[in-house]
């Protein structure tokens, strides 16, 4: 069998668009000429690859089941027959994808798209919220970058720490707990608290901290993001528990107050994950820096 790996190309843009113009569009060819190629990948697959539901069209099972596969080995031949190719960030077109947590997202979020901006205006960012389960979306390089405080498992992505702050407590101004000189773990633990958890867990590290001192506390309720636990804080006498890096500026914006945390808990990390296979893509090596930098920025490292 003779293999054209134009079609290997035209089958990535096809799954990724969903769509002959959209995919036309994407690899800057014609609508009739990508027609054609779709029908080539037919014949070569067996498989129509995209059947027409009314006014869209849709993958079948067979495209879905195959579409992580083709992009991947897509990004391998692109490596192998362009391996030295130079990075020209006044030319560079692409929009990388990043999940990471929404506080990290607003601290520093900005400064990443600033230093982008300065050194290649043809580059989108595309942050996109946390699931509340594990995506394997990383690994089929659906996702560029990862931020947060969790360090993967799977041996084909790579993660680096670029940041830890400690854990800190935030109230509102008058809060009973701003009355004194200090806060005790009694005082903590007697409390009324709000956590943030995007998979809705209510208890978390602090609560083993706490049971080993013989005490509990009373979560009344779990967000799934720190600006709604924020707000949650400043209209009552709740109090959350988050790393100070990502808390303090925003509480000063909500004139909230941020008192240290009575237990001995070691620092939250920050984490820079990313799939293996862009490893060493110019584009997303050059990146990589500049996120490390901005999530640096954020906490101390």
């Amino acid at each position: 069998m003779q293999l054209d790996l134009n079609l290997l190309a035209a089958l990535d843009a096809l799954l990724e668009e969903g769509s002959v113009a959209g995919a036309a569009a994407r690899l800057h060819v014609t609508a009739p000429a990508m027609s054609r190629s779709l029908g080539r990948i037919r014949r070569t697959t067996g498989d129509q690859i995209l059947v027409r539901t009314g006014r869209t069209m849709t993958p079948t099972p067979y495209a879905l089941a195959v579409r992580a596969q083709v992009h991947e080995l897509l990004q391998q031949v692109q490596g192998v027959l362009a391996p030295s190719r130079e990075l020209d960030l006044a030319t560079l077109e692409r929009t990388f994808t990043l999940r990471w947590h929404d506080s990290l997202v607003a601290l520093s979020g900005p400064a990443l798209l600033a230093a982008v901006r300065e050194r290649a205006p043809g580059v989108r960012l595309r942050f996109v919220a946390e699931a509340s389960v594990d995506t394997p979306e990383l690994r089929r390089g659906e996702v560029d970058l990862e931020a947060n405080a969790n360090h993967p498992g799977a041996r084909d992505v790579r993660a680096e720490q670029v940041g830890a702050s400690p854990l800190v407590v935030v109230v509102r101004q008058g809060h009973p707990l701003t009355r004194g000189s200090t806060v005790t773990a009694e005082q903590y633990a007697a409390a009324e608290h709000v956590t943030v958890s995007r998979r809705g867990n209510v208890g978390n590290a602090l609560d083993e901290v706490l049971a080993r001192l013989g005490r509990t506390r009373r979560v009344v309720a779990t967000v799934p993001t720190q600006a709604a636990a924020l707000e949650f804080v400043r209209g009552s006498d709740l109090l959350i528990s988050v790393p100070e890096a990502t808390a303090r500026a925003a509480a000063a914006d909500l004139g909230l107050a941020v008192l240290p945390l009575p237990l001995d808990l070691p620092l939250a990390p920050v984490y820079l994950s990313w799939h293996q296979r862009y490893d060493t893509d110019p584009a997303h090596r050059w990146l990589r820096g500049l996120a490390r930098s901005a999530l640096a920025l954020g906490g101390d490292t």
